[in-house]
């Protein structure tokens, strides 16, 4: 179901948030319209013609506090109702196991955004900043055996196999970014020195951009990509493709 013609959703989670993003454009109409119908009442009901002598005790109800309360409680209703636990089960209860899941690790950099994978043997290899280079952008240790089948994705590119779990870990390289696909329903600052995990569950095949959400410097409205969801034959053929050659990938 589309709501409030919003762009095209293409993640098992976004529903939710599309709900929550109903739900508060509905209390946003009900205080227009009632503090509206309100502004009306009080300029007809304290007009000259009625009030011809000012009033310095002023108005001795309390519905306006009322409303003003009404107003607080469902406001803390989706708050604590539906944006808390929709966020807890996003960062705690409702990650998938790694093991079932397409794992990747995104990085944002002036102007460029890169993935990288782990390989046949299913495991990434270790990385350190100082060995980050324009040959090795993610700063691979080439000594370690598990780092040597990498899959790193260049030229702002990515993809994930479809209905299908995906853990991505996300970081950058030198300021703060913010990886964001729309139609994924999914945004998550990329932050220098931390590497933050989210989670989705893609449901529909298509090619999405990516866009940085956060202002990163000159080159910023440049810094676009390509999020590809796809079958799982052709994620492994890409895969594959990006491997230069290996086939084996689960």
């Amino acid at each position: 179901m589309k709501i409030l013609g919003l762009p095209l959703l293409a993640s098992k989670h976004g529903h939710d948030v599309d709900l929550f993003i109903w739900y508060v454009h509905l209390l946003m109409i009900a205080l227009f319209v009632g503090w509206t119908a309100y502004f009306l009442y009080t300029i007809w009901r304290f007009r000259q013609a009625r009030n011809p002598k000012a009033d310095y005790v002023g108005t001795t109800t309390h519905a306006s506090s009322y409303i003003e309360g009404a107003v607080a409680v469902v406001e803390g209703v989706l708050l604590i109702g539906f944006a808390i636990p929709l966020w807890a089960h996003s960062v705690n209860t409702g990650f998938p196991p790694a093991d079932q899941s397409t794992v990747i690790r995104i990085i944002g950099k002036q102007f460029e955004w890169m993935a990288r994978y782990p390989g046949a043997d299913g495991k990434f290899g270790s990385n350190r900043i100082d060995l980050v280079s324009t040959e090795n952008p993610m700063g691979l240790d080439k000594s370690d055996p598990a780092a040597k089948d990498d899959i790193i994705a260049t030229g702002n590119e990515m993809a994930v196999p479809v209905d299908k779990p995906v853990i991505a870990h996300i970081s950058s390289l030198d300021v703060i970014h913010s990886f964001k696909v729309v139609p994924l329903r999914m945004t998550q600052d990329a932050n220098p020195g931390m590497s933050i995990p989210v989670h989705f569950v893609p449901t529909l095949t298509n090619t999405y951009q990516i866009q940085c959400s956060q202002l990163c410097g000159n080159g910023h409205s440049s810094m676009r990509g390509i999020f590809k969801v796809l079958s799982t034959n052709d994620f492994n053929a890409w895969l594959t493709k990006k491997a230069g050659g290996v086939t084996s990938y689960e």
